[in-house]
């Protein structure tokens, strides 16, 4: 499915707020337009948001209709301060902006045409380059997956939140593939609901076995033998293997160790930040506080009551059995074997 695309000057966008119910395909044309579906999660997902905020980049650019290459780099600069102050948990933003800016950053010499063409060029390689990372993951990930699994995932982590494919639901989709008769339990993932939303819907589409379950109910199943091995994606990983994920994936991470379950993350390795040692440096995003008062124009909880809305908890890295990325797959100790897939992304040429 085509979640994210870029035509004639516009950037389109399939509207993740609208789903189930609707296929809406929202227009964005300049990079503010982008900063606000980002913003809204109309786009979600890290590797989503990284691709749609390198659109929102080329976007800038058109918009400058001068000849000056300063002038244009100056407008560059304010559009990607402006898109990375969206949403600050998910690493892949700030990937993506960073890998735009060395563009014009070595751009002495360029024309606004040919910094333009270059900018546009670029933006279209990450698209292209994070649907191969995930074909990628889904090959490697589904070799640890048995047949007849019975998988839980948390939140979505398909081809909604990236260019196409997937991550966790990469992983699940290449095991579709393989012919190994897996079935999928979905947490709704409240408060906006996107594995009731986004995830059953995926799944359905692929005509994969799916069943919703309540957050609630996970640890039930777990309990009741019906696990055989949770997946979910990352925004953020830590050098160390601390993983930010959706809310709730902590307390799945917690449930599978007490369970003996393997607890699985995949994510490209776009989405580790080899900046930060730990987990505790992670910044995670707070949101509005009517998303868990209010469901559209229901009021769900009184008007008055506090409320603590945190979008992502950070799982530490004991409780993670291996991390899939399109560079292989890391086991404890993660500190030196991140190190490891690091070279090789290094030797992609995809310095962080």
């Amino acid at each position: 499915m085509k979640t994210i695309e870029y035509k004639n000057g516009c950037l389109y966008l399939l509207d993740q707020t609208a789903l189930p119910v609707e296929k809406r395909i929202i227009t964005c044309k300049t990079y503010q337009d982008t900063a606000k579906a980002i913003k809204e999660m109309q786009v979600r997902g890290a590797p989503a948001i990284g691709v749609s905020a390198a659109f929102g980049l080329v976007l800038a650019a058109n918009e400058y209709q001068g000849s000056d290459s300063n002038a244009l780099i100056e407008r560059l600069e304010i559009a990607k301060e402006t898109l990375g102050n969206t949403r600050p948990t998910a690493v892949n933003l700030f990937w993506a902006l960073q890998r735009m800016a060395k563009l014009w950053d070595n751009a002495k010499g360029l024309s606004v045409l040919e910094l333009s063409t270059t900018i546009e060029e670029e933006a279209h390689a990450i698209a292209r380059d994070d649907l191969a990372r995930n074909k990628t993951i889904g090959l490697l990930g589904q070799q640890l997956i048995p047949q007849g699994a019975r998988i839980l995932t948390h939140c979505n982590a398909g081809a909604l939140a990236t260019f196409g494919y997937g991550t966790a639901l990469g992983v699940i989709r290449a095991a579709h593939e393989q012919g190994k008769e897996i079935e999928v339990f979905a947490d709704e993932t409240r408060p906006l609901l996107q594995g009731a939303r986004l995830t059953a819907w995926e799944l359905l589409e692929d005509k994969i076995p799916v069943t919703l379950i309540t957050d609630s109910t996970a640890g039930y199943l777990m309990q009741q033998q019906r696990i055989d091995l949770i997946i979910v994606g990352a925004d953020r990983i830590a050098a160390n293997g601390d993983t930010a994920n959706k809310i709730g994936t902590y307390s799945l991470a917690v449930l599978a160790g007490h369970h003996q379950i393997p607890f699985y993350v995949a994510a490209p390795f776009s989405t580790v930040d080899m900046n930060i040692s730990s987990g505790k440096e992670i910044i995670i995003e707070e949101r509005e506080h009517d998303e868990i008062r209010r469901w559209g124009n229901i009021q769900l909880a009184p008007e008055a009551v506090k409320v603590y809305n945190p979008a992502f908890d950070v799982t530490p890295n004991h409780l993670i059995t291996a991390i899939i990325t399109d560079c292989g797959i890391a086991r404890p100790p993660y500190l030196e074997n991140i190190v490891d897939l690091a070279s090789k992304n290094d030797e992609k040429g995809e310095n962080k």
